[in-house]
């Protein structure tokens, strides 16, 4: 008798075709888990763009003379902002209208026309930047259309004055 080795089956049809349906029901949820790791990534990118450029506009103005810091200093701190955020790429561009700036005690106006003292701090903030989430790669819930949400991001950065 002559000897036979047993070779088994590994690709029969039935399992090529488990491994593909298999491999279709995860592929979803990993493509669902990239997709908010990506939509999530850009607005923490987005948060951080504006936190530091907030962060170099309260640094510019917490050291122009109290003589020219409603005059001269809000104006530039205001546009330095603006093309920092613009510069690192985010859509919708940021608007001179969404940048506040202001001095604590009294405003930075006051300062200028000699009506107050030197302020002790100051700040800059950005108010009602909308960010989608989902906007890029959209979100599906089944049996409905893409989902999105729109929030609005708010950063400041507040700095002693330091004339």
């Amino acid at each position: 008798m002559d000897s036979l080795t047993f070779v088994p089956r590994s690709n029969t049809p039935r399992q090529a075709g488990a491994v593909t349906v298999e491999f279709a029901l995860v592929a979803i949820f990993l493509m669902l888990i990239v997709a908010g790791i990506i939509e999530f990534g850009r607005a923490f990118w987005y948060l951080d763009a504006m936190t530091k450029a907030t962060r170099d506009g309260a640094r510019y103005l917490s050291t122009v003379p109290s003589s020219q810091l409603g005059s001269v200093g809000v104006p530039t701190a205001e546009a330095l902002v603006v093309a920092e955020v613009n510069d690192a790429g985010l859509i919708p561009q940021l608007a001179t209208a969404n940048v506040n700036v202001s001095c604590v005690p009294g405003g930075c106006q006051d300062v200028t026309a000699g009506n107050g003292t030197a302020p002790v701090y100051v700040t800059v903030a950005i108010s009602g930047y909308p960010i989608t989430i989902g906007g890029m790669i959209p979100f599906f819930a089944p049996g409905s259309e893409p989902v999105s949400y729109t929030r609005s991001l708010a950063p400041s950065t507040t700095m002693r004055y330091m004339e």
